[in-house]
């Protein structure tokens, strides 16, 4: 059983309320979603394991038992060509549970038009597989969002 913890402080919301349709249909997954404080930090890693995919506006962490876990830093930030968002590691690293991933500014995010909310994706996992889910309200970084059995 991997707990996957919310990577960034904010309000955690349903992947449903993700202003994306691919998120918000859990096509790339199912999972949770937080909408970030707007203030300058470090989302970290959501669990313990090896960064296997890294962009600026996303990381991707796969754990022991082989389960990945999407961090998605807001919607549509692809297009901000890296701007705004600071690497702290590398693709190939082990990391742990809490451990600073990608330093960025939320509030520069939306004022660049980009809605800041980050998914949070249990990947290639099927939305039974998913238990105790965080209710929506407000998370600190490091917080449990859910358990992947």
């Amino acid at each position: 059983m991997t707990t996957v913890t919310s990577p960034v402080s904010g309000r955690a919301i349903t992947l449903a309320a993700v202003p994306d349709p691919v998120f918000a249909g859990a096509m790339v997954g199912p999972g949770m979603a937080i909408d970030p404080v707007r203030e300058a930090s470090e989302a970290v890693s959501p669990v313990d394991g090896v960064i296997v995919s890294l962009h600026a506006h996303a990381f991707v962490v796969v754990d022991d038992e082989g389960h990945g876990v999407l961090t998605h830093l807001g919607i549509d930030t692809v297009q901000l060509n890296g701007e705004g968002f600071e690497l702290l590691v590398a693709k190939g690293d082990s990391v742990t549970r809490g451990q600073a991933i990608v330093r960025w500014n939320p509030a520069e995010i939306e004022a660049a038009g980009k809605s800041p909310v980050c998914p949070v994706v249990a990947l290639e996992a099927t939305p039974d597989a998913l238990g105790d889910l965080v209710e929506e309200g407000e998370v600190l970084a490091g917080t449990q969002l859910f358990l992947w059995k």
